[in-house]
C-alpha cells in the first residue's frame, strides 16, 4: 500500500479513521487539526507530522481525508491552503455538509488538477475505529475506482460502501439519513417519556416497542441511554440541529414542508440553546421527560 494518506480533522472520527488505516497497512504521513494537541497526540502515536499548516499535508500525502464540522469549517481549509500544489492529489471529505459544498470542493479541485470525492459516514466513533463504517460515496466514477481499496477498509470490506452518483449526490442522502434518524429519535424520546410519566416499566416498554411497529434503529443506540441519562457523546446535538436544517434547506429548494422534521429541528435548536450542544442526540430526552426539566 504505497498511497500515502494526511488527515484534516483528527477529531473523535477522523482519528480512529486513520488509526484503522495504520493498521492496514497505509502509512499516515501528516495530520492537521485546529486543536493542535490532538494532532500532535495522534502524530506521535502513528508516527506521522502534525503540522499546523494545511499545505505541509497536502504535500506530504497522495491521498487527504478531510472530517470537518461543518460548510463554513470545509470552505476555511478549501480556501485556506489545502489546494496549495494539490495537482494530482486526491481529496476524500468525509463530514456531513450541505451537497452544494461538496460541489464546490470538486470544482476548486479540478480548478488545480486534483479531485475529490464525498464520503459521507452513517455511523459513529465505534465504527470508525473498527473499519466497519456506512459510506456513500459521491463524485465521479472512475476516482472512486481508484481509491475503492482504501474506502473497502474503512466499510467492512467494502460490505457497506455505497456509490449513490455525482458530486452532491451522496450528501442528499446522508441529509436524508440523519433527518430521519432526528426524528425517530425524538419520537423514541416522546415516547419513552410519556412512558415514564404514566408511570410503565421502561425496559418493558422498550421491549414492546422493539417487537412492533415503534422498532427503529435509534430504539437500539439510544434507548437505554435516554432512561439511564447517559448522554456521552457519539453524535452531538449540535451535529443533529445542523444536519436536521441541512435537509430543511433541500426540502424548501423543492417547495417542500416537512413539518417533523422542522419540529426535530427546534427540539435541537434549544438544547443548543441552552448549552447542551455537546451532548450527544440522546439527550433530547431530558427536554421531554417529565421532572427533568433540564439536560444532564
Amino acid at each position: 500500500m504505497s498511497e500515502k494518506i494526511g488527515f484534516v480533522g483528527v477529531g473523535r472520527m477522523g482519528a480512529n479513521m486513520a488509526r484503522r488505516l495504520k493498521e492496514c497497512g497505509y502509512p499516515i504521513a501528516a495530520v492537521y487539526d485546529v486543536n493542535t494537541a490532538a494532532a500532535q497526540a495522534l502524530a506521535q502515536e502513528l508516527g506521522s507530522v502534525a503540522t499546523d499548516q494545511l499545505k505541509v499535508v497536502t504535500a506530504l500525502s497522495d491521498i487527504i481525508i478531510t472530517v470537518v464540522t461543518d460548510d463554513k469549517a470545509m470552505k476555511s481549509i478549501f480556501g485556506g491552503g489545502l489546494l496549495s500544489r494539490a495537482k494530482g492529489k486526491i481529496f476524500i471529505n468525509c463530514a456531513t455538509l450541505s451537497p452544494a459544498v461538496h460541489v464546490w470542493v470538486e470544482q476548486k479541485c479540478d480548478a488545480k488538477g486534483a479531485q475529490s470525492l464525498e464520503a459521507c459516514m452513517a455511523s459513529s466513533i465505534n465504527q470508525a475505529r473498527q473499519g466497519t463504517l456506512y459510506l456513500m460515496i459521491g463524485g465521479k466514477q472512475e476516482i472512486f475506482d481508484q481509491v475503492k481499496p482504501l474506502l473497502e477498509k474503512l466499510s467492512d470490506e467494502g460490505k457497506l460502501l455505497r456509490y449513490i452518483g455525482g458530486a452532491g449526490k451522496a450528501a442528499q442522502v446522508k441529509a436524508l439519513v440523519n433527518m430521519v434518524m432526528n426524528i425517530n429519535t425524538a419520537g423514541l424520546a416522546e415516547g419513552l417519556g410519556l412512558g415514564a410519566a404514566l408511570g410503565l416499566d421502561l425496559k418493558t416498554l422498550m421491549e414492546v416497542f422493539a417487537q412492533t411497529g415503534a422498532n427503529s434503529r435509534v430504539l437500539v443506540t439510544d434507548g437505554e441511554d435516554m432512561v439511564n441519562r447517559d448522554h456521552s457523546c457519539f453524535f452531538s446535538a449540535a451535529h443533529a440541529a445542523k444536519d436536521s436544517g441541512i435537509a430543511l434547506k433541500l426540502g424548501k429548494e423543492q417547495g417542500l414542508n416537512l413539518p417533523l422534521a422542522t419540529a426535530t429541528k427546534k427540539q435541537y435548536d434549544r438544547m443548543v440553546k441552552e448549552g447542551f450542544g455537546e451532548l450527544d442526540k440522546s439527550g433530547i430526552a431530558e427536554l421531554t421527560f417529565k421532572g427533568r426539566g433540564k439536560a444532564q
